[in-house]
């Protein structure tokens, strides 16, 4: 392979690993180029989450059903390594307001493929021993799955096998194009690597990128903080949330928004998230975001009260003004491809990411509809861009 691979992937986190797993299935030559270590950016800071639940009706929920199936294929050709576990979600209201808005919003991903099973309140215990008492009603989505992404990262680039290389530590400065404005590879400091295909899998990066390729992408950080307990006995069975969860990944308010996210761990500590908060790249620990997250989890199962938070981890997603990421080829720029602005769904929509930038590359029919993904949506916007060469 050398320095003239099929395709290049930017990018060594799930999304891009998920590419480049695909694109080697596909017969390609890939070459992995990251300025970190596997999973060193977002992927590294998630929690693994596989979800349907989470979702509207729409595109996303298309993906993410698709990306289901294929996570499932996954599990039974990746080492156990990855901690795939199909242990289903449970979201809960407080209150009958909430509840009925939950049952509509079920309904409608039902009609959508969604299986989803109501579950009146005085029998959430038979599902979660542990919940708070005097809750209205819950969901079951026995579809919603779990990974440890870093690990399924990993694992997925290994299973590419000779096809797939990787080159760490470096940075992408430039693309190379002809003279038609064709993609013929990227720069990094230690040379040309010569591809006809790029595919921009930067994550929270993926706006920086498409600047370098001279076209544009508003891709930006989003931050979130993970709590992480002492390791507990399987406490929390499922992957466990309040209603309004939903309504904060939708809302595109940069305020800080906190709304708890419960799960259990094969290792044993419970890991609570999710906050939300636009601040830019700013890692400074949030104590406000920490007690918020602490305050919900309790709400929600007592038995937490008395449990030792041992560290909190902070990360970016990745995120897109309309919250659908940006999926398959630029038109402005011929022979770029997009994987990025996943938001805190990538590692859930990787591989049905990785399949359709595989599938669109070498020419096969795509699974789904990936007009309402296109990267030119936001604006045909093109220019030479800080380290565009031809």
């Amino acid at each position: 392979m050398g320095n003239s691979p099929d395709l290049i992937v930017v990018g060594a986190g799930v999304v891009g690993a998920a590419c480049a797993y695909y694109a080697a299935r596909s017969g390609l030559s890939v070459t992995v180029i990251d300025r970190g270590p596997v999973a060193g950016g977002t992927t590294g800071a998630g929690e693994g989450n596989l979800l349907v639940s989470d979702k509207e009706p729409g595109p996303e929920l298309d993906l993410a059903l698709f990306s289901t199936e294929l996570w499932r294929e996954l599990a039974e050709v990746l080492p156990p390594g990855i901690e795939y576990e199909a242990k289903g979600g449970l979201v809960v209201a407080s209150g009958e307001g909430g509840a009925a808005a939950l049952r509509d919003f079920a309904g409608r991903q039902a009609r959508a493929g969604v299986r989803a099973e109501e579950v009146p309140g005085d029998r959430l215990t038979d599902l979660e021993p542990h919940l708070a008492p005097g809750l209205a009603s819950g969901v079951h989505y026995p579809q919603d799955a779990q990974v440890q992404p870093a690990l399924a990262a990993a694992h997925l680039l290994r299973a590419g096998g000779d096809r797939v290389r990787l080159r760490l530590g470096e940075e992408v400065t430039g693309l190379l194009t002809g003279a038609d404005g064709r993609v013929r590879g990227v720069r990094t400091p230690a040379g040309e690597v010569h591809a006809r295909h790029v595919v921009n899998a930067a994550g929270t990066w993926g706006g920086e990128v498409a600047r370098i390729a001279g076209v544009a992408l508003p891709v930006r950080p989003r931050r979130g903080f993970v709590l992480v307990t002492e390791p507990l006995p399987r406490v929390v069975r499922r992957k466990v949330y309040a209603a309004d969860y939903v309504a904060d990944v939708a809302s595109g308010s940069a305020a800080l928004q906190t709304s708890a996210v419960i799960e259990g761990t094969p290792a044993g500590p419970v890991l609570i998230g999710a906050s939300r908060e636009r601040v830019g790249f700013d890692r400074s620990l949030s104590m406000e975001a920490l007690r918020r997250l602490a305050e919900q989890a309790v709400r929600l199962f007592p038995v937490l009260a008395t449990v030792r938070a041992m560290r909190s981890y902070a990360g970016f997603r990745p995120y897109l003004p309309d919250h659908l990421p940006a999926i398959g080829p630029d038109p402005r720029r011929p022979g770029l491809f997009h994987a990025c602005g996943h938001e805190g769904a990538g590692i859930g929509l990787a591989p049905a990411t990785g399949r359709i930038v595989a599938d669109s590359v070498v020419g096969h029919q795509l699974p789904l509809d990936i007009r309402p993904f296109r990267p030119d949506r936001f604006g045909s916007g093109t220019g030479g861009g800080p380290g565009l060469s031809c």
